[in-house]
């Protein structure tokens, strides 16, 4: 009995709600990334060095020999570097990407969290806390101004 009532603490603190959000995000954003490495990024870069098509860029180790379903048909073997480029362009771009959303969304929570900012609302801890400061402070003062 304890396993479903952990199970159900977990699914009421929105953990899983919050878990699965993040998962459906990250597989949009990889669908927008990718297209944006494919149909944005590569063709001008690919036309910057004479139209190479990265993703088709190989080094043959043996070429293939015969005709396909023969008897003697011996398959290609080659190292195809071209998509590896093709995949660290897409983890710069991410990589960018999420870090100039990080940037973003920390200024906002700094904003947020400073107490003295009338134009946005503070949470309601951060405010306490300020508060319990600002009276710490002020109690401290006249503790400084008896001892004086």
């Amino acid at each position: 009995m304890g396993l479903i009532k952990e199970f159900k603490e977990f699914a009421v603190k929105g953990n899983m709600v919050d878990m699965a959000v993040g998962i459906i995000i990250g597989t949009a954003f990889n669908s927008v990334v990718d297209v944006l490495v494919k149909q944005v990024i590569m063709p001008p870069l690919s036309l910057m060095t004479d139209g190479i098509n990265y993703a088709d860029r190989k080094l043959v180790l043996r070429e293939e020999v015969g005709t396909e379903g023969s008897a003697d048909f011996i398959k290609e073997v080659s190292i195809g570097y071209g998509l590896l480029i093709e995949t660290l362009i897409d983890f710069l771009v991410i990589g960018f990407v999420v870090f100039i959303v990080v940037k973003f969304m920390n200024r906002f929570r700094n904003k947020a969290q400073d107490p003295k900012n009338e134009k946005v609302v503070t949470p309601k801890d951060i405010e306490l806390l300020s508060n319990l400061n600002d009276l710490m402070e002020e109690q401290n003062n006249l503790l400084r101004e008896r001892q004086n």
